[in-house]
Parts: structure tokens; C-alpha cells; sequence
């Protein structure tokens, strides 16, 4: 049974999500995506990854820059939604819009509910550490990801998981979990259970400030810190020579010394304790390249001293 839904998304992520509701056959009323924004070389406007998507397939597209104002509030009511799905919007629901849809707003959100609440789930889960993550739908109220869970999957971190690699496989988990869950709403049997209060972490968005790598922490730290900043917006040190590279993917390696010291002519470096291997680089203004392209482009001596994070 079809629904006759809003869709509110703007990155990439949300794309999957939107694509399955078209699949499914439901009747996209509208879809509601953040404002064109400066990008590339020339600093032209581009339209989000959903915007495009959707007016490629001839779907209503609106950009607001904000639901506050009560023209706007109006116009998404007069759409008759049996409900809303917002995935990856980023900007705020106010009471009215979230009251609108007959039968609510819901929320494909990449995280196992109440952890990583917040704006950065995806990097903040591999960041951290942990050994499993997953979607949850969740019924919208006004609290910051504090809705009832209707549905939830894990998934587990295989060691050496980007972000990147990461975002890909939960927007096509959260796109499939949300088609069960909307089947589930059309033939009135979705049940949603309230969060627990134990378990609450919030996923606060990436700061400039965080993307520096500190070589002085353990190898397993660095990693986290590497691969949950990869590709975007990518954790990074200095050279002697001043470059500042990105690094994109890394493993643990043997070898000591002082953190921060290049240990041989493989690109190891040594960490708190042990040592890292850099694997996938980036310079300023070039494309990504391995270890061993990087180095025929930049040699980096055995006894360089990478920084930030070195006395």
C-alpha cells in the first residue's frame, strides 16, 4: 500500500532513502532539500545530492532556507502528507511541520539509538572505537534524536572501516530499513518503544580543531582518529617543509620511537606506543595517492618528524 509522503534530505546519504520510496511506488508529494550551495573551482551554486536526484526524476523540489516561517509551515501543510520522512536534512522541524503529516515524521538515522544522537553519528562511532553500529527509524519529536525507535539493525566495524566505506553501507541499510518500516505504517502495525535514558552519547558535528592527528596517542587511536575523519574532512600533519597531507587509511605496523618520527622508507611512524603505517595520502590541492606514488612525488626521509604533536 502506497503512502503519500514528504522527503526531507539533503546529502548524498539521504540519496538511497529516496530512491527506495520511488521504487516503492509511494507518491512523493514534495521533497524538501537545504539550498544550493557554493562549491567547486569556480564557486558556482550546486544543488544538493537530493535535489538533483529528485528533479531528474520530475519530483516536486523546494529549498527553503528555513521552516520557521508560517508561509512556509502552511505550504508544507496544504501537501496533505500521510507522513514525513527526513533523512540527513539538517535543518530544525519546528512543532508544526513535525505535526502536519497524518501519521507523523520519521527519521532514518545512522546510529543504534541513544547513541551518537547528534549531527556526526557515522564518524563519531568509528572515532570511538566501536565494534558495531547500525540504523534506527525513529518516530520524530522536538528532542534531538529522542524519538521513539520503531526499527533498528546492526552492523558490525570491521577493523580498518572508514567513514566513507562506512556512510555507503548504512544508507543502504537505513533506505531498506525505512521501506519495512513504512509498509509496516500503511498496514498500521509499526510499533515504536520509547528510548532508554542509560546509553546517551551525542555525535557533536567535526571540528576543525579535532582533524589534526596526534601521533603521541596509541597506534589503535590514531587509527580510529584517521579512518573515522576519511575521506571527509580527512585528519592530517605536517611536514618539516610546511605541506599539510591528509592521510586516508592507515594500519598498525612494528617499530618505536618518538611519536611523530618516520621510521623507514615505507611511510611508518611512531606513535605513543608502536607504530602506524600510512597507507592512502592526499597533499594540498592533489588527488588521493598510496604510500608508494605519494613518495615518488614528496620523498619523506626515514628520521623526518611529522607534526602537530610533537615537543
Amino acid at each position: 500500500m502506497s503512502l503519500r509522503l514528504v522527503f526531507l534530505g539533503t546529502p548524498e546519504f539521504a540519496v538511497a532513502s529516496l530512491a527506495r520510496l520511488v521504487e516503492d511506488g509511494h507518491d512523493i508529494a514534495a521533497v524538501y532539500s537545504q539550498p544550493p550551495r557554493r562549491a567547486g573551482r569556480g564557486m558556482g551554486l550546486r544543488a544538493s545530492a537530493v535535489a538533483r536526484f529528485a528533479e531528474d526524476r520530475g519530483l516536486t523540489v523546494r529549498t527553503p532556507a528555513s521552516l520557521k516561517a508560517r508561509e512556509e509551515q502552511d505550504a508544507f501543510a496544504r501537501l496533505k502528507a500521510d507522513a514525513a520522512v527526513v533523512v540527513a536534512y539538517g535543518l530544525l522541524l519546528p512543532t508544526a511541520i513535525l505535526e502536519a503529516p497524518r501519521l507523523g515524521c520519521y527519521n532514518v538515522h545512522a546510529s543504534l539509538l541513544p547513541r551518537w544522537r547528534g549531527a556526526a553519528p557515522i564518524q563519531r562511532a568509528v572515532m570511538a572505537g566501536d565494534e558495531i553500529t547500525g540504523v534506527s527509524i525513529m518516530r520524530m519529536t522536538q528532542g534531538l534524536d529522542e524519538g521513539p525507535v520503531c526499527l533498528a539493525e546492526a552492523i558490525p566495524i570491521v577493523p580498518g572501516t572508514t567513514a566513507g566505506a562506512l556512510h555507503d553501507q548504512l544508507a543502504a541499510l537505513g533506505a531498506d530499513l525505512m521501506s519495512r518500516a513504512l509498509a509496516g505504517l500503511a498496514a498500521g502495525e509499526l510499533d515504536c518503544t520509547g528510548q532508554p535514558a542509560e546509553g546517551v552519547t551525542y555525535a557533536r558535528k567535526i571540528d576543525k580543531s579535532e582533524t589534526r592527528i596526534d601521533f603521541a596517542q596509541t597506534p589503535a587511536a590514531v587509527l580510529n582518529h584517521v579512518h573515522g575523519l576519511s575521506p571527509h574532512p580527512g585528519a592530517w600533519f605536517t611536514l618539516p617543509t610546511g605541506p599539510r597531507v591528509k592521510v586516508l587509511k592507515a594500519e598498525v605496523s612494528e617499530g618505536s620511537g618518538l611519536p611523530g618520527i618516520v621510521l623507514d622508507t615505507a611511510l611508518t611512524v611512531a606513535c605513543g606506543e608502536g607504530a602506524v603505517r600510512l597507507l592512502v595520502l592526499q597533499r594540498e590541492g592533489k588527488s588521493p595517492a598510496n604510500a608508494p606514488d605519494f613518495l615518488r612525488g614528496l620523498a619523506v626521509a626515514p628520521g623526518t618528524r611529522l607534526g602537530p604533536g610533537l615537543e
